[in-house]
């Protein structure tokens, strides 16, 4: 697939499942997204998961008058599928195909490693000599996870074209496991997930203002904010060099990194903020000096549906 943009726009936070608390509508959200596509961020990342079909629906509203001028990322759940039907993932991707009014998705992934080869292999037959088959990907899979689902989907002539996983200054396991350079090797586009960390690399938080407690990524951060306060303090020096704000700089680092980072928008700044980013070019040197300021305060983020990268 040609021409994606530089930068994924998650809809994670539009399903309202609680992670990121608050309430989020369809009018709310219906500047955002006009904000992004008339900016050129065209690439959705979603999933029935958010929300249980929430966040699908909402965008598939926005598509309605620009589904061909949009490319939409979307997954297969294994959590949220019957295990003893036969036609378990030809039911998930036409239910959801048929919820976003759509006759394709752009990118199709297994969601999490939960029985993934079983679904991989399902993925892989669905799609064998099907036309306009999406990029396949998987998502929260480790190196050994991944090369197997490769292996999967080439015995059926396909091959895995994409991999999402977390991946930050505070979370380089992906990298340190050697899944960037796989990806990098074999023309696979690596997208990562969380890069602001849910909003904790943003500048927004410290320990004088910590994140509205009652949400789950309150739960996960708030008693870190004296250390995550010292990264953002490096981050803010970037920021001001290169006249943006703090939340621009860790994805300006992800995109230096080579990966395509998806970031969760729930207000037209967010995709302002993603635009510039978009612009940036951190040198070497900077890239190096952030990332060692991040490693020298060993923040774990590992959160409860994943797992660390070895």
């Amino acid at each position: 697939m040609k021409n994606l943009p530089k930068i994924a726009l998650g809809a994670w936070a539009w399903g309202n499942d609680g992670t990121f608390g608050g309430s989020l509508t369809a009018d709310t959200l219906k500047p955002v997204f006009d904000t992004a596509m008339k900016n050129g961020l065209n690439l959705w990342d979603t999933a029935y998961a958010y929300g249980m079909g929430t966040s699908e629906k909402v965008l598939a509203g926005f598509l309605k008058d620009c589904a061909q001028d949009a490319f939409v990322s979307d997954k297969f759940t294994p959590q949220c599928a019957d295990p003893t039907s036969d036609t378990a993932f030809r039911d998930m991707i036409e239910m959801q195909l048929s919820l976003m009014q759509l006759s394709h998705f752009d990118i199709y992934w297994i969601h999490n490693v939960w029985d993934a080869p079983k679904w991989t292999e399902e993925m892989a037959k669905y799609f064998e000599g099907k036309d306009n088959v999406p990029i396949l990907g998987v998502s929260n899979h480790n190196l050994a996870e991944i090369k197997q689902a490769n292996e999967i989907l080439q015995a059926h002539g396909l091959k895995l074209g994409a991999v999402q996983n977390h991946y930050s200054l505070i979370n380089r396991s992906s990298e340190a496991s050697g899944i960037l350079n796989y990806c990098k090797e074999n023309d696979i586009i690596f997208f990562s997930y969380m890069v602001l960390e849910q909003g904790a690399l943003s500048g927004k938080y410290d320990t004088k203002h910590p994140m509205p407690a009652g949400s789950a990524r309150a739960d996960a951060y708030n008693p870190v904010l004296d250390k995550i306060e010292v990264l953002n303090a490096a981050l803010k020096a970037l920021a001001d060099k290169y006249g943006v704000a703090v939340a621009q700089i860790p994805v300006a680092w992800a995109i230096a990194k080579g990966t395509l980072p998806i970031i969760g928008v729930t207000k037209e700044s967010h995709v302002e903020d993603a635009v510039k980013a978009a612009g940036i070019s951190l040198t070497a040197e900077e890239v190096a000096q952030l990332e060692q300021t991040a490693d020298t305060l060993a923040i774990n983020t590992i959160r409860f549906w994943e797992k660390e990268m070895k």
